[in-house]
């Protein structure tokens, strides 16, 4: 008798059949489109929904994290690199490959320290900007004055 009650309470009330639609009409002019369609007075259904198209430097891979939160680079930024994807450990040989090319850059790096060799990445190094002689300077002004042409401006 208890589940006769219940069984009772969980139907659903029959909804009503939204009326049909006419067809539009024939001059070419359309008519506005209806409101969204409402289950139960209170949930709409979704209009258009548009995937986003996913960076071109980036391949996609179903299965990678992504992290919610960007942060800003900083002085950690250089000496840290995300570990590889699945699909770029596939494309470059393996785990079995990556680890050889690990073991021979140590053992690259040992020999170079070990030879007191430079390093084979070496931080590029400024000279300063050329400047004239005071005798390059002269003729320079000279020439100038001749040709009537505009000295550049002090200080630059």
């Amino acid at each position: 008798m208890m589940l006769a009650g219940v069984a009772s309470a969980q139907q659903a009330a029959p909804q009503a059949v939204p009326p049909a639609l006419s067809p539009p009409p024939v001059d070419g002019t359309a008519l506005p489109s209806p409101p969204p369609a409402t289950a139960g007075g209170n949930v709409t259904t979704l209009g258009e929904v548009r995937a986003i198209k996913p960076e071109d430097d980036q391949p996609l891979d179903l299965y990678r994290f992504k992290n919610p939160v960007q942060a800003e680079p900083n002085r950690f930024s250089k000496n840290w690199s995300e570990p590889p994807t699945v699909e770029e450990v596939s494309l470059s040989g393996g785990y079995v490959m990556m680890g050889i090319y690990y073991g021979l850059a140590k053992a690259a790096q040992g020999f170079n320290k070990l030879t007191h060799a430079p390093a084979q990445i070496q931080s590029a190094i400024a000279r300063p900007p050329p400047e004239l002689t005071p005798e390059q300077q002269r003729r320079a002004a000279t020439f100038c004055a001749q040709q009537d042409c505009v000295q550049p401006a002090e200080g630059r």
